[in-house]
């Protein structure tokens, strides 16, 4: 926790997008309410239907003129909880460290990016990794965080291996594909829409299974659409409006993700076109999923995982029940 109030100082000072800590927006050209926007990472295909709102003027159309910037060094969290963005992307699991207690920053997630967690373990095809179990005696690249390295354990134990012959390295990895072939590492974390469906353009090989598949527990929000609380609390219609978009925005994503991708590449001409077109074909059916509609977040799926995390001491305060999120700034289906 010291940690994130250090980040979230050092974001108060280190940028000037708006006031610091006042979460409200400003006006931008033509009338238009400003909106920033920062991203957890680089542009990829979990961040689409927003350049699709903002290439299509769905933005526009609200009222709203957004800007999308890159994330600090420590990611979107800090900047949007001083003020600095009124929105970001975030994960129900990084967020945990700050959903309770007095420290807990001003944030909400607002919208599910994606309904289900598609994150889950990869490896070389045909080497036992296929299941948790196989990873006794594998080198699994880690970033020695508490809750990853406890959902790892759990994973691997109700398979019925043992976690203490996982052998942990610490992860340098930053091209999923290069490190397998390798052979530095074994096993690696990754998000299937993205690195996953990297290794097949490829053409390489490989094992995966998906934590949502070993614990119903796992099954969290990973990415989601967080929002500054000052500014939810001043300015409710205006998080609606832009929530309105991005949902029109994605929504033009799962009906044509061809055209999606395009948008996105476009906008991000360094991205390599042909994983950016498969993830988007592979992300159209995930976006809502088996949603009622984008952006829903289920009160017990999101509560499933932080009492979980409050059951296993994962967290420096017990999470409450409904804590960190919100539906009420969505739009109707």
């Amino acid at each position: 926790m010291k940690k994130i109030t250090a980040v979230l100082t050092a974001g108060c000072l280190a940028l000037s997008l708006t006031a610091c800590g006042s979460g409200g927006a400003s006006s931008g050209k033509s009338g238009l309410e400003k909106i920033t926007f920062v991203l957890d990472w680089t542009p990829n295909t979990n961040h689409t239907g927003l350049y699709v709102a903002q290439e299509k003027g769905y933005f526009e159309d609200e009222g709203l003129e957004v800007e999308i910037v890159q994330p600090p060094e420590d990611g979107a969290d800090a900047l949007v909880a001083s003020g600095k963005a009124q929105f970001g992307i975030s994960f129900q699991d990084t967020m945990a460290p700050g959903v309770s207690g007095e420290d807990a920053l001003p944030t909400t997630a607002v919208a599910a990016v994606v309904q289900h967690n598609t994150s889950g373990i990869i490896s070389r095809k045909g080497e036992g990794m296929d299941r948790p179990k196989g990873l006794e005696g594998k080198k699994y690249a880690t970033w020695d965080a508490p809750i990853e390295k406890a959902m790892l354990q759990n994973v691997v134990e109700e398979d019925g291996g043992d976690f203490s012959k996982v052998e942990l390295v610490p992860s340098t990895v930053t091209d999923e594909v290069s490190a397998l072939k390798s052979g530095s590492v074994d096993a690696i974390w990754i998000f299937y829409a993205w690195a996953g469906i990297a290794t097949e353009v490829a053409g390489l090989e490989t094992d995966y299974f998906a934590f949502k598949d070993r614990n119903p527990a796992f099954d969290y929000y990973t990415p989601v659409i967080i929002g500054n609380n000052d500014f939810l609390k001043e300015e409710p219609e205006t998080a609606k409006k832009f929530l309105n978009a991005v949902k029109k925005g994605y929504e033009d994503a799962i009906e044509d993700p061809d055209q999606a991708a395009g948008i996105l590449c476009e906008a991000s001409p360094e991205l390599d076109k042909e994983l950016v077109k498969a993830s988007q074909e592979y992300l159209a059916d995930q976006y809502i999923a088996d949603a009622d509609r984008w952006g829903y977040i289920d009160p017990d799926r999101w509560n499933l995982f932080y009492s979980w995390l409050n059951e296993n001491g994962l967290t420096e305060n017990e999470i409450p029940k409904d804590a960190g999120f919100s539906n009420d700034y969505l739009p109707e289906a």
